[in-house]
C-alpha cells in the first residue's frame, strides 16, 4: 500500500525540480539577454551628435556608491536598481526606449564624499561595464560633472 503512495510522490518531486530549474535565475538572464540583443545594433549616425544629456534618447545610467540609477531624462527622475539587475531591467524597456540602436549613455555620479565611496562607485562602474559588454550594449561614457 505504501509503495502505490511513495511513487507517484516520487514522480510529483521530480517533476516539480525540473519545472522549477528551467524558470531559474539563469534562465530569466538568457532571456532578458535575449531579448536586448533583439534590439538593433549601435547607430553611431543617430547619436554622435548628441552633445547633451537631456537630449539623449537611449537608456541612461549613472553609477552611484549604492548602486546604479537609471535616468528618465524627460521626467527627471531616478530609478534605483541592483547592479547585478541591469540585464533585466534593460530588457523590460520598450522597443521604443532605443532609438539609437543598442547603446548606453553611463555617468559617475560626481558625489563620492569618501574613499569607500569612491571604491563603491568604481566596484559599481565595473559591474555596470561588464554587464553591459556581455550583452554587446556599447556604452557611451559620459563625463561627471
Amino acid at each position: 500500500m505504501r509503495s502505490r503512495l511513495i511513487v507517484p510522490l516520487l514522480i510529483t518531486l521530480a517533476f516539480i525540480s525540473c519545472t522549477s530549474k528551467k524558470g531559474g535565475p539563469a534562465a530569466l538572464e538568457a532571456d532578458a539577454s535575449a531579448r536586448i540583443q533583439a534590439i538593433p545594433a549601435a547607430d553611431p549616425q543617430k547619436y554622435h551628435d548628441v552633445r547633451e544629456s537631456k537630449a539623449w534618447r537611449n537608456p541612461y545610467l549613472i553609477v552611484k556608491p549604492d548602486g546604479v540609477a537609471l535616468l528618465d531624462v524627460a521626467n527627471h527622475e531616478e530609478r534605483y536598481i541592483n547592479p547585478n539587475e541591469l540585464t533585466q531591467v534593460l530588457a523590460q524597456l520598450p522597443q521604443s526606449a532605443w532609438p539609437y540602436g543598442r547603446v548606453v549613455a553611463v555617468a559617475e555620479s560626481g558625489i563620492a564624499s569618501s574613499d569607500e565611496d569612491k571604491a563603491r562607485i568604481r566596484k559599481n562602474r565595473a559591474i555596470v561595464a561588464g554587464t553591459l559588454e556581455s550583452v554587446h550594449v556599447v556604452i557611451n561614457w559620459i563625463p561627471s560633472a
